[in-house]
């Protein structure tokens, strides 16, 4: 399996399945865990100098974080319900417990914080929805924590690209420190599959082709983009979801597109 691909391990006693930390994918800004709840079970930890995003990918629980308690969340019990989810912003120097009220499917993302804003619920009446691309690049969008929302370094959105369609597309990269033209923004694409059974494709590649990886992706595995143009595309029969985690030293999303597939964006 490809070096970028991080495959679900056996879960843990703590409910993990899925783990990115910055030292294992060698690189300096994003972290990203999946947990599997059961019903009654608790995840608490102190966030230390990284702010959180908590992700109810799919059931409901309880949050509390050091300063404030906001009860009972979540509303979808698939991430293929298509509707925004709900979140937590939790900043550094903090701490959160999650209570499974139902089976839950927790995204943890991180990144460095400086903890400059104060924890928040993210409803998914707060969440930006689009619909991006026509055709069969046309795919919907749910900004959870875009840049124009208040944290230090993580950006996280959601996607999901129907069968037969294809996102990320056309290939566009942020891996150069250069604003205002690009900024550099490390990114993890966590992914699934509907039905389970499937697979999508991504590739992965850089100018000079000094990376250059084309993968099958099953469901619930993580793919690292450490630089690169990064598309995705949905098999015929097999709807894709996934979700982004970013950051970088300057928090904002300027990318751009690969010169190659530029004429495009004129059609």
């Amino acid at each position: 399996m490809s070096k970028l691909i991080v495959k679900p391990a056996p879960r843990d006693e703590e409910g993990n399945v899925l783990s990115v930390t910055p030292q294992s994918a060698g690189w300096q800004y994003v972290g990203f865990e999946l947990y599997s709840l059961r019903p009654g079970e608790t995840l608490q930890r102190v966030t230390k100098d990284r702010e959180v995003c908590l992700v109810l990918l799919s059931g409901k629980a309880k949050v509390d974080t050091g300063k404030q308690s906001f009860g009972v969340l979540g509303h979808r019990m698939s991430v293929f319900d298509r509707i925004p989810p709900y979140s937590v912003y939790v900043p550094s120097d903090d701490r959160y417990s999650v209570q499974a009220e139902t089976a839950l499917e927790l995204a943890v993302c991180s990144a460095p914080g400086r903890g400059t804003y104060p924890a928040r619920v993210i409803a998914p009446e707060d969440v930006g929805v689009e619909t991006r691309g026509s055709g069969s690049i046309e795919r919907q969008i749910h900004n959870i924590l875009p840049e124009q929302k208040d944290a230090d370094s993580l950006l996280v959105v959601e996607v999901f690209t129907p069968a037969g369609h294809w996102s990320s597309y056309p290939p566009h990269k942020h891996d150069r420190d250069n604003l205002p033209e690009e900024s550099y923004l490390e990114e993890t694409y966590y992914h699934e599959v509907n039905p389970g059974q499937g697979f999508v494709m991504q590739r992965v590649y850089n100018d000079d082709r000094s990376l250059d990886e084309t993968m099958a992706v099953p469901h619930r595995h993580v793919v690292l983009v450490p630089e690169g143009y990064h598309p995705v595309s949905a098999p015929p029969g097999y709807d894709s979801y996934y979700l982004n985690v970013m950051a970088g030293p300057q928090r904002t999303w300027k990318f751009h597109n690969d010169p190659d597939h530029e004429w495009l964006f004129t059609k």
